[in-house]
């Protein structure tokens, strides 16, 4: 007989199987909240303080906490509509239910956050309205058009989730089915203009276009297009797809060392496979997008530009170099790791071609990382002969920075092909010439690159930065599109050499899921903070000055400690997730659940093991 689950256990699981109606209360809330805002605004009521403090923790630390928490849970929320919708369509246009069950769990991991994003929504707006009431009455006076597109937006975006997650199995065939997809393209699309539009508020801030005529809607237009507005949507958007792939690929790597069967090892394998690539997919580009920011911030205000590479924050980007080189290497160590034990026979076959990437990622993350000048006492800048190591020194700098972030971008692209290449064997009579034209533009890239950069030392700045660094990116962009196209025809009527065996991955391929997700959080948390620091003193930069006593700027130190306590909070949050979001499956299994552990077999160790000699055996 089974127990009834507990006050609690009911609670959360209504809540989680509800997201769009907690959802549709906070937007009501804002709804309300909004037009009060701009009434205030239009009857010229001025608030009595320009800013509350909060005892204890501060108002600023509030925000901070609770705009990181909530702008990291829209990226996750934002980003695994885009590729749940593509799974099921190519599960619907292939008939493989895998891609549907696929697309269906991302979802469910997507509603269960749903509702928690909202929350965290409504509770920084109220936080901001009350301990910033001089500047929402500000920025309430230019956007007010927009916070209602925006309350409507929410609306549209509740009710779809509402059809498309609920719908699912009553729209699993024919018709309904395309109706299905309808809806989760819908969802991306109110998605797209959810993100932007926030945005906008953001950017404005730190590179406002600011007019006193005209009518509501035209000054709102006009500071919505502001300068740095579209580059961050478009570096929003690729690291919301690259926070939502390896968030569900550590979702994955988790369920994958708790599963007790075969099918289960399998399938959250799988699972896991296609959480890295999306998040491997979305990082590739997210260097080029993140330095088409930083140009246009210095071509609006070359001083922010300076406070950011060259200022007190410029240490941030030494720890970003960091994060991401960490990521570069998680990413390709779990591509090596697939080729390993996922692929019988191609360990010998690909073991050189895996040591001679990781040492070129081990260098170019060396050049990434070091500083250009060190913080240093007088008697050891003297034997330095200045600020700047003689030798490391000329690694410091924009120039080499660039090329190794270009070649580590290559070297994981390789890591992708590698994989893919895998197992098969090649039937069109070309394929040879193929390989041998895409092995010397490899070289060609490689060269062209690294002479960009060494040349780079000798142009002036306008030069690298307008010319070269395009250049550079020009051609690795080149170097992706065209292998893709070439192996994809290579591959197309190749021959199968050995059969892909999922579930054999060991242990450590799942803590390199967590380990990546860790460092995408640490990651966006670092950069929210400098790209908000820039603005130094000012709300609104050269407009509305801060002058609350928290107007100076926060210690490296301070910030860092508050950064490290917001990805524990987030990674709290998406912990508790998982545990709803799994709460039903375990329920299943251990009261109707008839599969049979893949222990019983005898073939599979503990926590999803795997051997060599295992693997010898398939």
């Amino acid at each position: 007989m089974m127990e009834r689950p507990g006050m609690i256990q009911r609670l959360i699981r209504r809540v989680a199987e509800a997201p769009a109606a907690v959802a549709a209360f906070v937007a009501t809330l804002g709804v309300l909240a909004a037009p009060a805002l701009g009434l205030a605004a239009d009857t010229g009521f001025t608030s009595a303080v320009a800013y509350r403090d909060v005892p204890g923790i501060g108002s600023r630390n509030l925000v901070w906490v609770i705009a990181q928490l909530h702008l990291l849970l829209a990226g996750f929320v934002l980003g695994v509509p885009i590729f749940a919708w593509l799974c099921e369509v190519v599960g619907w246009k292939t008939g493989e239910k895998r891609y549907d069950k696929l697309a269906k769990e991302f979802t469910k991991l997507l509603s269960s956050a749903y509702s928690t994003t909202a929350l965290f929504g409504g509770i920084l707006l109220f936080i901001l309205i009350g301990a910033y009431p001089k500047l929402m009455a500000y920025l309430s006076d230019i956007f007010f058009p927009s916070f209602m597109v925006y309350c409507a937006l929410f609306l549209l975006e509740t009710a779809t989730l509402y059809m498309y997650w609920y719908g699912w199995d009553a729209m699993s065939e024919g018709g309904s089915k395309v109706f299905h997809l309808f809806l989760g393209f819908m969802l991306n699309f109110f998605a797209f203009f959810i993100m932007i539009i926030p945005n906008s508020w953001a950017t404005f801030q730190a590179s406002p276009v600011v007019i006193a005529e005209g009518s509501d809607l035209a000054r709102a237009w006009a500071a919505t297009w502001n300068p740095t507005w579209w580059p961050v949507n478009i570096h929003r958007l690729i690291a919301n797809v690259v926070l939502g792939g390896y968030i569900c690929g550590a979702y994955a790597g988790i369920r994958y060392l708790s599963a007790k069967t075969t099918e289960e090892r399998e399938h959250y394998d799988w699972m896991g496979y296609v959480g890295n690539f999306i998040g491997v997919f979305g990082l590739l580009p997210l260097p080029f997008a993140g330095y088409w920011l930083m140009r246009e911030i210095y071509q609006y205000n070359q001083q922010m530009g300076i406070t950011l590479m060259g200022g007190f924050l410029s240490w941030l980007f030494i720890l970003q170099a960091m994060l991401i080189g960490v990521l570069f290497l998680g990413s390709n160590y779990y591509f090596w790791m697939g080729i390993s034990h996922r692929i019988p026979g191609s360990e010998a076959q690909y073991k050189k071609p895996i040591l001679t990437m990781l040492v070129i990622l081990l260098l170019c993350l060396g050049v990434w990382m070091t500083p250009h000048s060190l913080v240093a006492s007088l008697e050891e800048a003297q034997k330095m002969g200045g600020t700047h190591h003689p030798l490391l020194g000329v690694f410091g700098v924009m120039s080499a920075k660039m090329t190794v972030s270009n070649l580590m971008v290559l070297v994981t692209f390789m890591s992708f092909l590698m994989y893919w290449q895998a197992g098969k064997q090649a039937t069109v009579g070309w394929a040879r010439v193929a390989k041998a034209v895409m092995n010397a533009l490899l070289v060609i890239a490689g060269i062209a690159v690294i002479s960009l950069g060494v040349y780079g030392y000798f142009v002036p700045a306008i030069i690298r930065i307008n010319y070269f660094s395009t250049s550079q990116v020009g051609i690795v962009l080149f170097v992706l599109v065209t292998f893709t196209l070439l192996t994809s025809a290579i591959l197309k009527s190749a021959k199968t050499t050995t059969e892909m065996v999922w579930g054999r991955m060991p242990p450590r391929a799942g803590y390199a899921l967590v380990l990546n997700a860790v460092m995408v959080i640490l990651l966006m948390t670092l950069m929210g903070y400098a790209r908000s620091s820039s603005r130094v003193h000012w709300h609104v930069y050269g407009v509305m000055r801060d002058s609350s006593q928290y107007a100076f700027s926060p210690a490296l130190g301070y910030a860092a400690a508050l950064m490290a306590a917001n990805t524990f909070f987030f990674c709290m949050i998406v912990a508790f997730i998982f545990w709803v979001a799994t709460m039903g499956d375990k329920a299943k299994n251990a009261h109707g659940g008839k599969e049979k552990s893949a222990d019983s077999h005898g073939a599979l160790p503990v926590m999803a093991g795997g051997s060599q000699t295992l693997d010898k055996q398939i």
